[in-house]
């Protein structure tokens, strides 16, 4: 912004003798306009440093930040905000993760971020036990286990309310993201999304909420 023409006003913490040097008058703008941010024509909006130092505090609160220090609040703790999250729900997503990290590597955590994160309710559980059964588990290696469940493994399963390939693929990317983000190293998991039946009328557009079969694992 350009310097004002007028002299700066720090002449009147000097004593008299230096208002009569135009040099001076013309050298302490330029603190001034650092300090104080003075605007060209009455009128106009400015702001110096003593004013942003004194503000400081609002840039590290998420409710009250400006919109473009949101993406870099986010960087501090690591997670990226969705492109098509309003600003309420940037903001909304900035003030509840920090307490989240107190409790990062649990159910608990993990549930709560992977409903900010795609709008839907997962249900996370441990690996089940089953008894052996011919035919229906007794695959050596993926459904058959001596002593038990699978150790370290848990299973998460979110349920989408329309089942369209978009939908299908964006939250499947995302919620193995954030597991694999969130979940301790020694941990091993699977991830089902699952959806509603075909119904005539209410979920039967075939190539847009209508799939046969199980939803693909990896779409």
């Amino acid at each position: 912004m350009p310097i004002p023409d007028k002299p700066s006003s720090y002449l009147q913490n000097l004593p008299a003798i230096f208002s009569e040097e135009p040099f001076l008058a013309r050298f302490l703008l330029a603190f001034e306009q650092v300090l104080t941010g003075l605007a060209k024509k009455e009128g106009e909006p400015s702001e110096g440093l003593e004013e942003i130092i004194s503000a400081i505090d609002k840039l590290f609160d998420p409710a009250r930040t400006r919109e473009d220090f949101l993406p870099w609040l986010a960087g501090w703790v690591a997670l990226g905000l969705r492109s098509d999250w309003t600003e309420g729900q940037q903001r909304n997503f900035l003030s509840r993760i920090v307490p989240l990290y107190q409790r990062r590597g649990t159910r608990e955590n993990l549930a709560e971020l992977l409903s900010i994160y795609t709008g839907l309710t997962p249900v996370i559980t441990d690996a089940e036990d089953v008894d052996f059964q011919i035919g229906v588990h007794s695959t050596i290696g993926v459904d058959t286990h001596v002593g038990g469940g699978i150790p370290h493994f848990f299973h998460v399963r979110v349920t989408l309310p329309q089942a369209d390939p978009a939908s299908l693929k964006r939250q499947n990317q995302i919620a193995r993201a954030l597991i694999d983000m969130q979940k301790p190293a020694h941990t091993d998991y699977k991830l089902d999304i699952v959806f509603d039946t075909l119904q005539i009328g209410v979920r039967s557009t075939i190539g847009i909420d209508t799939l046969l079969g199980s939803a693909p694992t990896n779409p």
